[in-house]
């Protein structure tokens, strides 16, 4: 099956480096960041898990849980994640699948025949605490995830799911961000106290909500 934006988010369960898990009693009301990856032991791969336990700070504060996904079994997993935390200077902590019958990669469509019929392409899912997908995006082999960036998302949905808001190109928080088109004029100024800028009926700008300056 296709994953689309606004989907409820495929509950499974599962074998992982932490112990057997409930995908959904896993997540509770945490947010949730799902990525694949298409073998253990592969180069980018071993440098992307080592920065999301570097992040790990930067996920917890913001109430995000993270589990990797792979179709090798525990035994190799728990190898791998040795030479992670030797070569990346890092402790991986959170849970490593071992989805040696595809289950997880049926349910989420992380195979791709034109890439490989038994491995799972590079994919990365956000998933809010309604358990809805939030943001989906596939990876080339040869480019390794941007870990900043999808922390930069995580933020911006975050805010966007709290205020009228959404957020423009390059965005960073703290910046200013954009009025919803639900929100008729005379009511953002009264919502938005920070101050209003419109540039064009439809582009209204306003400072972020959740900024202390």
């Amino acid at each position: 099956m296709s994953i689309r934006l606004g989907d409820t988010a495929p509950n499974f369960q599962a074998k992982t480096t932490e112990g057997n898990i409930d995908f959904h009693t896993f997540l509770g009301d945490s947010w949730g960041v799902l990525f694949s990856h298409p073998a253990d032991y592969t180069p980018v791969c071993t440098t992307e898990l080592g920065r999301t336990a570097q992040l790990k700070e930067e996920f917890r504060r913001r109430n995000v849980k993270v589990l990797a996904v792979s179709v090798d079994p525990l035994d190799k997993h728990t190898d791998w994640v040795k030479d992670i935390n030797e070569t990346q200077h890092c402790t991986v902590d959170f849970p490593i699948i071992a989805d040696e019958d595809r289950k997880v990669a049926t349910l989420y469509d992380m195979i791709h025949p034109n890439a490989s019929e038994t491995f799972t392409v590079r994919s990365l899912f956000i998933i809010g605490p309604d358990k809805k997908v939030k943001l989906t995006i596939t990876y080339p082999a040869s480019t390794g995830r941007n870990f900043y960036e999808v922390l930069r998302v995580i933020d911006s949905l975050q805010l966007s799911a709290q205020h009228s808001i959404s957020t423009p190109a390059d965005w960073q928080p703290g910046d200013d961000v954009i009025v919803a088109l639900s929100v008729k004029t005379e009511d953002a100024q009264t919502r938005f106290p920070k101050g209003l800028r419109i540039v064009k009926p439809y582009l209204r700008y306003t400072p972020d909500p959740t900024s202390n300056i």
